[in-house]
C-alpha cells in the first residue's frame, strides 16, 4: 500500500490550494479516508475526514468552511480544497486511512501560508 501527497507549496493568505492523495495497493472507495496536518511545534491533528461508499464528511472545527474533502474513485485519489487559508493553516499535511488492522500514512506534503 502506499499513499503519495502532493500539492503542496507556499501561498499567501487568502489564498488556496488543493492537495491530492494517490493510493495504489489500495482502494480508497473502501475505506475511511483521513487527512491529518502538524504545524511547526503542535501535535498532528485531524483536519477532515470522508466515509466510504457514502461519502459523508467531518471537519475539525478550524477548517470547516474552508476546506474540503473529496474523492474520485476512478483515479483512486482522495483530494483535499484548502481555500482562504491562515498563517496557522501552515503544517505538513498528511492522507490517512486506519482501521483496527491497519494504519497507513503517507509521506506528508509541506503546506506554507506567508505573505
Amino acid at each position: 500500500v502506499h499513499l503519495v501527497e502532493s500539492g503542496g507549496g507556499l501561498v499567501q493568505p487568502g489564498g488556496s490550494l488543493r492537495l491530492s492523495c494517490a493510493a495504489s495497493g489500495f482502494t480508497v472507495s473502501y475505506y475511511i479516508m483521513n487527512w491529518y496536518r502538524q504545524g511547526p511545534g503542535k501535535v498532528r491533528e485531524l483536519v477532515a475526514a470522508i466515509d466510504r461508499l457514502g461519502g459523508s464528511t467531518n471537519y475539525a472545527d478550524s477548517v470547516k468552511g474552508r476546506f474540503t474533502i473529496s474523492r474520485d474513485n476512478r483515479k483512486n485519489t482522495v483530494y483535499l480544497q484548502m481555500n482562504s487559508l491562515k498563517p496557522e493553516d501552515t503544517a505538513v499535511y498528511y492522507c490517512n486511512s486506519r482501521g483496527t488492522t491497519y494504519d497507513y500514512w503517507g509521506q506528508g506534503t509541506q503546506v506554507t501560508v506567508s505573505s
